[in-house]
């Protein structure tokens, strides 16, 4: 059954543009219930969201539709007063569709097989003596993640026109192009990867025949397209290796750079220089900083990085009350113990090295866990030093944020396991992420660049991470499809 009044572009990702949280009682008059009535009813406070996607979808003109997932109570609760229909009040104008998905379902789909097991995989995150463990447990979870996925298929199938382009986002949903060519044939699909992809030998981590639903359910797209070749080489070769044949689909890689604009505006408006000039006061006065901020993402390597930094300090002792480590790693999945026990990791370190070193005038690492953007662009505009240093990423906008809006120039320590190291590579000192003295010594280096290379480093560096602007990206996709 197709919508009355049917989309032309869709777009299909676990994350829509709002959420929704419940706060007190409905203000008199106030018409964020949806229609509802009810008077007494909980308030529905909703917040926008920002990212490539936004950005993307922004530059479509015409009827486009968002399919998205509810995410917690306050999302269900609009999905109830509305039907699913966002009030567009709400989404900045957007038309989106919010699918409320059986809670026990979409958690064990999120957590138990996205967030638990592929991401894992493409990120090469297991301890292999340990995990991964596939038993009956993961076929119960996978047989949520398949009900997760139909959901969205069935949606996307009832509100796209006839011959409408769907562009499925990444892999939450890579069973989705596959469903929805069994439903709507006549639908052009796209599926893109905002991860990496894994190589054959670790993607066969996977039991074979969930592996090759996986691919075969991308493959059920016309076109599948990621951040690098690199991460499409990977998804080729795997094709190739359980399915026996190159895939049929065609396979298409399409960077995503930084908001230039946008970052450069929002990093000058005064919340940020207010927290820009507490940050000063906390390093002190003619000290290099050295930035980075994170989720606590465990492929993020914020362990390391603080591993690095504390060698830099044991080897390198002229560094000492020179220098302060800016970090900024923001809580991430904390339902998952894994991600709480890295959290706590991360705090532990920072707190060791502050013991070890720090002085009555001289903290060395200024750790924050609590998310605050305009503090991020505070200390992207002051960096001398910006560390990312991922185990493996699938292109790291911070890498591409901090050159756009830093004062006076900043030398990147970048990975090269980042997406981003194809284009910044160049203009960056690269370490491996595993590599800690190697981490230590490209931190050295970069905090002793002259400033005339810093400077045209980072003019270079600036100019590579805006070429690829999220319009652009998302267009771009379209286009090919």
């Amino acid at each position: 059954m197709v919508a009355e009044q049917a989309a032309r572009i869709l777009v299909a990702s676990n994350r829509g543009p709002v959420s929704y949280s419940l706060a007190g009682q409905e203000p008199p008059g106030h018409g964020g219930d949806g229609g509802s009535g009810a008077e007494n009813a909980p308030a529905l406070v909703a917040k926008r969201g920002g990212g490539g996607l936004v950005s993307g979808l922004s530059a479509v003109e015409g009827d486009a539709v968002w399919v998205c997932a509810a995410l917690g109570d306050g999302d269900r609760e609009a999905v109830r007063r509305t039907g699913g229909h966002l009030d567009p009040a709400d989404t900045g104008g957007q038309t989106v569709r919010m699918l409320d998905i059986d809670p026990d379902v979409f958690a064990t789909a999120y957590n138990g097989v996205a967030n638990s097991v592929l991401w894992f995989v493409h990120h090469m995150l297991y301890q292999t003596p340990f995990e991964p463990v596939f038993d009956a447990e993961f076929r119960r979870q996978w047989a949520a993640y398949e009900a997760y996925n139909a959901a969205f298929a069935d949606a996307l199938a009832e509100e796209a026109a006839e011959g409408a382009a769907v562009l499925v986002q990444d892999y939450h949903l890579c069973l989705v192009p596959g469903m929805l060519r069994e439903r709507r044939p006549d639908l052009r699909i796209g599926h893109f990867s905002h991860t990496p992809w894994a190589p054959p030998e670790y993607f066969r981590l996977l039991p074979d025949d969930i592996g090759r639903q996986l691919l075969r359910g991308i493959l059920g797209a016309d076109r599948a397209a990621f951040l690098t070749q690199r991460w499409a080489d990977a998804f080729t070769a795997c094709c190739t290796d359980l399915l026996g044949e190159p895939p049929a689909t065609r396979v298409g890689v399409h960077g995503l750079g930084a908001d230039a604009d946008f970052l450069r505006e929002r990093s000058r408006r005064p919340d940020v220089d207010e927290r820009l000039t507490i940050l000063r006061e906390q390093i002190g006065p003619g000290r290099k900083a050295i930035v980075r901020v994170d989720r606590t993402e465990l492929s993020k390597n914020i362990v390391r990085g603080l591993l690095a930094y504390r060698e830099l300090l044991t080897d390198r002792p002229e560094w000492r009350g020179r220098v302060v480590h800016v970090a900024f790693a923001y809580p991430s999945r904390q339902d998952l113990a894994v991600y709480r026990d890295y959290t706590a990791e991360v705090a532990r370190v920072a707190e060791e090295i502050n013991e070890t070193f720090g002085t009555d005038g001289w903290r060395p690492v200024i750790l924050h866990v609590e998310d605050d953007f305009a503090r991020s662009l505070a200390a992207y505009r002051l960096a001398d030093v910006a560390l990312v240093n991922p185990i493996r990423d699938g292109m790291n906008l911070v890498a591409k944020e901090i050159p756009l809006v830093s004062d006076e120039g900043c030398a990147l320590v970048l990975s090269r396991e980042a997406g981003a190291y194809e284009e910044l590579g160049e203009d960056a000192v690269t370490v491996n992420p595993y590599d800690v003295s190697g981490t230590a010594r490209a931190l050295d280096t970069a905090l002793g660049m002259g400033t005339a290379e810093r400077a045209e480093r980072t003019k270079r560096l600036a100019a590579a991470a805006s070429s690829l602007p999220p319009q652009r990206w998302f267009l771009d996709q379209l286009n090919a499809l």
